[in-house]
């Protein structure tokens, strides 16, 4: 079928050589809708409690070199003062 394979079930066609290596990466978006990227530096836009303890990371805490995790919790870093750490995108933007 000129090069495309077909599915005998649905009837959908794709080409096989195409790059799907795209499509398959993952993005993760700031509060703001910046495009977030591994050692990137992010800062707090809100109070985050910290679970197991009364520590708050206050808002404006500035986070540097965060890595990108595909989970529900999908920026891990490591914060003075408070270590290992994993933070929603939704609370941070971008510094």
């Amino acid at each position: 079928m000129n090069g495309l394979l077909a599915c005998p079930e649905c009837g959908h066609e794709w080409n096989p050589e195409e790059d799907n290596a795209a499509d398959q990466q993952f993005v993760v978006k700031d509060s703001n809708g910046n495009i977030l990227q591994d050692g990137d530096s992010v800062v707090t836009i809100k109070n985050l409690p910290v679970k197991g303890t009364s520590q708050t990371i206050k808002a404006g805490t500035k986070v540097k070199n965060i890595r990108l995790v595909d989970s529900d919790h999908n920026i891990d870093c490591k914060i003075d003062g408070f270590g290992a750490m994993a933070l929603k995108s939704e609370f941070v933007k971008k510094a």
